[in-house]
């Protein structure tokens, strides 16, 4: 505001418009940021993101699902990260447990739930 000589309204419309058109998006603490198309995607919880790759890759109950290392690879994040996220859809009953030597098996389709249109 100081740099451009502009009301706080002024520049709350500013930030209101670039987040219309996508282009920056409100954080806690009263702050923005610049929205980086494609990379919004990865905002998503990392657990949401691996359950579709059960959609995304078209596999089936008793599939074989990806292993640790290959999912840390393909989602650029730790293998520890990775563990912790499959616990969780193992929790859910989507994945078969782990064991050492032993790939983890698609148990369960995720169900999707479509927002309702207004």
């Amino acid at each position: 505001m100081r740099d451009h000589g502009v009301s706080r309204g002024v520049a709350l419309r500013a930030f209101a418009i670039l987040q219309k058109e996508g282009i920056a998006a409100p954080v806690p603490g009263g702050r923005w940021r610049v929205v980086r198309p494609g990379r919004d995607l990865q905002r998503r919880p990392l657990v949401e993101r691996l359950a579709d790759v059960i959609t995304d890759d078209h596999l089936v109950v008793g599939a074989a699902f990806p292993s640790t290392t290959e999912l840390s690879s393909r989602f650029a994040v730790s293998r520890p990260t990775v563990s912790k996220a499959l616990d969780k859809l193992e929790a859910a009953g989507l994945l078969s447990e782990a064991r050492q030597g032993k790939q983890r098996t698609v148990r369960a389709l995720p169900k999707r739930t479509e927002a309702p249109e207004s």
